[in-house]
C-alpha cells in the first residue's frame, strides 16, 4: 500500500492532503523523512509512521468506521454548534465524534449524511471527477412552470460560481414536489438555483449519495455501513 493510502485510511484526510503532509515534511517512516510515492512500511515490519511526532496507528488498530445518519432539520453538519443551532455531533455518541462528514448538509435540510474515519472514501465520494450522483425530496413555494423546469434541467442557470444543471423528475401533479439529481456539491447549489428564478425550497431532503440510500432510517438516527 503506498504511504498516501495510509495516512489517508489513518488520519482520515484525502490522499492529496496526505501527499501535502509528505511534501511538507511532516511525515517520518522509522528515523528518516518520508517520500513522495513510497511504499507503507508492511503490517509485520517494525518500522513506525510518524507524523507530527506522533506515531500514525496501524491500520489493523485503527479501525475504519462508516455510518449514515439521518440528520434532521435544524441541525448543523460542523463540529461546533451555531448559535441555538445544536451540531449533528450530538445525536451520536461520544466514540463516534471524531468522524468526519463526507460532505454537508445546511441547518434547513435533512437526510442522508456520511460520516467516516477513511479520508480516500470520503475524497472518492466527493471530488468532483467521480460524479457521485445525490438524489433529493425538494419542495418548492410555487409550482415550477415548465419553461423554468427546462431552463434548470437542459440549459442550465449562471450562478456566481459557474453554471448549475439539475435533474428534475416530478413526484406528483402539483410540480411543487421534485426529486433532484445531481453530481456536484457546490454550498446551497439547489436552493440558490431555484433562487435564481424566484423559487424558494421550502423544504430540501437528501435520500441518497452513490450508491447509499436513506432508506426507512427515522430521523436523528444512525446505522453503520458495509464499504
Amino acid at each position: 500500500m503506498r504511504l498516501n493510502k495510509y495516512l489517508a485510511r489513518a488520519l482520515g484526510v484525502s490522499r492529496r492532503e496526505a501527499d501535502e503532509l509528505i511534501v511538507g515534511g511532516k511525515v517520518k517512516v522509522g528515523e528518516r523523512v518520508a517520500k513522495l510515492g513510497e511504499q507503507a512500511p508492511d503490517i509485520d515490519n517494525n518500522t513506525k509512521v510518524w507524523y507530527n511526532e506522533k506515531i500514525v496507528p496501524p491500520l489493523e488498530q485503527k479501525g475504519l468506521v462508516y455510518l449514515a445518519l439521518n440528520k434532521p432539520v435544524g441541525y448543523v453538519s460542523s463540529r461546533r454548534a451555531q448559535g441555538d443551532a445544536p451540531t449533528l455531533y450530538e445525536l451520536l455518541p461520544e466514540k463516534y465524534r471524531s468522524l468526519k462528514t463526507v460532505g454537508r448538509l445546511d441547518k434547513n435540510s435533512s437526510g442522508l449524511i456520511i460520516l467516516t474515519n477513511d479520508g480516500d472514501f470520503a475524497f472518492q465520494m466527493t471530488h468532483p471527477k467521480f460524479r457521485k450522483v445525490k438524489l433529493y425530496e425538494v419542495s418548492l413555494d410555487q409550482p415550477l412552470q415548465p419553461l423554468h423546469q427546462q431552463m434548470l434541467a437542459d440549459f442550465g442557470v449562471e450562478l456566481t460560481d459557474g453554471k448549475s444543471q439539475l435533474g428534475l423528475t416530478s413526484l406528483d401533479d402539483s410540480r411543487r414536489n421534485w426529486q433532484v439529481a445531481l453530481s456536484e456539491g457546490r454550498n446551497r447549489q439547489i436552493r440558490r438555483s431555484f433562487g435564481s428564478l424566484g423559487i424558494t425550497v421550502t423544504k430540501l431532503h437528501r435520500t441518497q449519495f452513490g450508491s447509499y440510500q436513506l432508506g426507512d432510517l427515522p430521523s436523528g438516527k444512525y446505522r453503520t455501513l458495509s464499504v
